[in-house]
């Protein structure tokens, strides 16, 4: 049995750094985690090959060659993915959907042969028991969600490393709380499940074994949602991992309430952690209210950031606006926050329901659904009808890319960040591309660049007040430039 697994491309947007990964050479962010884990699922005697079209163009020796296509997605791939099963159908080769994009909405792709929902480790099973049987089902789903210690090593194998600037893990799935507008408790629920701490030490063996050092991403979706396990096992255990190897930094998911405990986060930056998204949404507490982030009512938020900035993690944030009690108001407010809290890559988009949420039952009772939901809420679209109306919340939404991405404010915003940030002692020798990366820097920001005043300044002062932090600094310039890229050719 040949299986191809393929994975769509991502449209270019804010979460893609597609503008920065050209820095330094690379091609895509992470190869597909879930498709490499999958594969580990298949029998061992079947031959695999990898085509991720963030990286490689699928070909037609590749359908040739195919007895199945197996093929994953998010929902913002929705498009690629279409294109894609359309060639496979074209090519009569067997098309297998699974991930996010298909549990969500399996019946929009009649061109899919059969879907394996949910997760794979109780989906995939009866699939290919009834495929050696011959005797296939159309829709293999459940509505349990399994334990993880059976969970194998990804097949990294597969992927060509050399194109990808992050590798992903899996620590947990599930998350405690339920927010309004997210969909992650209702595809995996609401308790977290985690591997044990020899799975995550097997992985990142594997992934070192394979020579990568580098960045590795743990894409729970909230990585401290079983606190005791990640104090008492996955923490020191990654702690003794390190020992004696260098490079290997860790950055994560989390909610905000883990600048709550000292402990915690002190164990994650020994452990090699110097990043964590943290979903803010908004400074507004009726908005907090309204969309049940209990986690996030009633704190000072900026110095929550600022706490965990000072404990050495780098702190990345998402924001919302178009809730029912935003005002015109919000915009400036949103603005004034990002920049006090020195949140760098603040990722604002519009409110959208995804299916499966408490919002988009609420919204379908209302009749305000529109359309289709994109799966990137930073693209200037939404499936709502807000409460302020369209124009008034596109542009509102304009003015603050308009801000918080202009030169004088973004390099102000490093600037402030820089100030507060105390860096873990990670380990991670500059590699030639990197070097190349800050001339490139140098010719495209502060040759060519119109932000090139800004990013003299800020290279100069880093240089000289905070030397250590000076890749950083380079890289965070860079993650400027795509951003402003990004707002310019779809929103602005």
């Amino acid at each position: 049995m040949r299986v191809l697994l393929l994975y769509p491309e991502f449209p270019d947007t804010f979460w893609s750094f597609k503008h920065a990964l050209r820095f330094i050479r690379k091609k895509a962010g992470a190869p597909p985690l879930g498709l490499l884990t999958v594969a580990a699922m298949l029998p061992d005697e079947w031959e695999k090959r990898l085509v991720d079209e963030n990286v490689t163009a699928l070909t037609d020796d590749d359908l040739r060659w195919a007895d199945y296509v197996f093929i994953s997605a998010m929902i913002v791939q929705r498009e690629s993915a279409q294109t894609l099963i359309a060639r496979c159908n074209d090519a009569g080769v067997t098309v297998v959907a699974g991930g996010p994009l298909f549990t969500m909405e399996h019946e929009k792709f009649p061109g899919v042969d059969i879907f394996v929902l949910h997760e794979a480790e109780l989906t995939l099973p009866p699939f290919l028991a009834d495929l050696a049987a011959g005797n296939v089902n159309h829709v293999y789903t459940t509505t349990e969600h399994p334990e993880l210690c059976q969970t194998p090593v990804p097949l990294w194998h597969l992927a060509d490393l050399k194109h990808y600037d992050t590798v992903s893990l899996q620590f947990s799935r599930g998350c405690p709380f339920n927010c309004d507008f997210c969909n992650i408790t209702s595809l995996l629920g609401h308790r977290p499940r985690v591997k044990d701490a020899a799975q995550i030490v097997a992985e990142l063996d594997s992934l070192y074994a394979l020579g990568w050092h580098k960045n590795v991403f743990f894409v729970d979706d909230n990585f401290i949602g079983n606190k005791k396990h990640l104090k008492t096992e996955l923490l020191p255990a990654l702690i003794e991992w390190r020992k004696g190897k260098h490079g290997m930094s860790f950055n994560t998911e989390a909610s905000i309430n883990l600048a709550d405990d000292a402990e915690l986060m002190s164990l994650m930056t020994q452990a090699g952690f110097n990043t964590v998204f943290v979903g803010i949404e908004t400074p507004s507490e009726d908005g907090l209210v309204e969309c049940n982030k209990s986690q996030n009512k009633g704190r000072d938020l900026v110095e929550s950031v600022k706490r965990m900035q000072r404990a050495g993690l780098q702190v990345q944030g998402g924001f919302i606006v178009g809730f029912d009690s935003d005002t015109a108001s919000i915009f400036q407010q949103q603005i004034d926050f990002i920049q006090k809290s020195g949140i760098v890559t603040a990722m604002v988009g519009l409110l959208q329901a995804p299916l499966g949420t408490r919002l988009y039952d609420r919204m379908e009772q209302e009749g305000r659904l529109v359309a289709d939901f994109s799966g990137d809420n930073a693209d200037g679209s939404t499936n709502i009808i807000p409460s302020m109306g369209l124009e008034p919340l596109r542009e509102g939404y304009r003015t603050i890319l308009s801000h918080i991405y202009a030169p004088h404010l973004y390099y102000e915003r490093v600037r402030t960040f820089l100030r507060e940030y105390q860096p873990p002692r990670i380990t991670n020798p500059l590699d030639m591309q990197h070097i190349l990366a800050l001339w490139r820097s140098i010719y495209q920001l502060g040759i060519r660049g119109k932000e090139r005043v800004h990013y003299w300044k800020l290279f100069f002062w880093t240089l000289f007040r905070r030397p250590r932090l000076f890749p950083l600094a380079i890289t965070l310039a860079i993650y400027g430039f795509h951003f402003r890229r990004v707002a310019e050719l779809h929103v602005m």
